[in-house]
């Protein structure tokens, strides 16, 4: 996909460098992600598994700018139990998008509206519902959650370890257009 100066594509392993830095750039700015993982570039690619996540890069004048994976639901995660009791579906209909920042130097783009539809093209061509949480202090990610029509489904308590919740809102992307 590209816009003018900007263009997405898959995330290959030698863009983990860069998306760390601009990742380290969003924490300090904005606080996210909450907690600085201990290896920033294990938590954007975590080992090869059968249930890696995809992931994509934006590029505004060829240098990363965002980043974003899409990840198949696991037990325990939030969002895709609550669009199940919504749906009668199974968690497993579901593609999580999670690790989605873009660098403070380049907002206003676009780019975030960019790679979130970016992910659920890709999700809608597995055959998945995309869905999400977000911590609910971090107001502009979900100004740009509600602005490209995603539903906010629920409020509640995430445990992020054995001394930390956090409050979170769960999204699912607006229904896929009849075809």
């Amino acid at each position: 996909m590209s816009h003018e100066r900007i263009s997405v594509r898959r995330r290959d392993l030698p863009d983990l460098d860069a998306c760390v830095r601009v990742l380290a750039e969003v924490h300090e700015s904005d606080g996210y992600p909450v907690n600085w993982p201990e290896d920033p570039a294990g938590w954007l690619a975590p080992p090869e598994s059968s249930e890696s996540p995809a992931a994509w890069v934006a590029l505004l004048d060829g240098r990363i700018a965002g980043h974003v994976c899409l990840s198949p639901a696991r037990p325990g995660d939030t969002a895709p139990e609550h669009w199940s009791s919504r749906t009668g579906l199974s968690p497993a209909d579901t593609a999580v998008v999670s690790r989605l920042f873009v660098s403070p130097k380049a907002r206003g783009h676009g780019i975030g509206a960019l790679l979130l539809t970016e992910t659920v093209r890709d999700a809608r061509e597995r055959g998945l519902h995309p869905v999400l949480d977000v911590v609910t202090s971090d107001r502009s990610a979900t100004a740009l959650y509600e602005r490209q029509g995603w539903t906010l489904m629920a409020t509640g308590e995430q445990r992020w370890g054995p001394d930390q919740t956090v409050q979170v809102h769960c999204y699912a992307a607006p229904a896929a257009p009849a075809s």
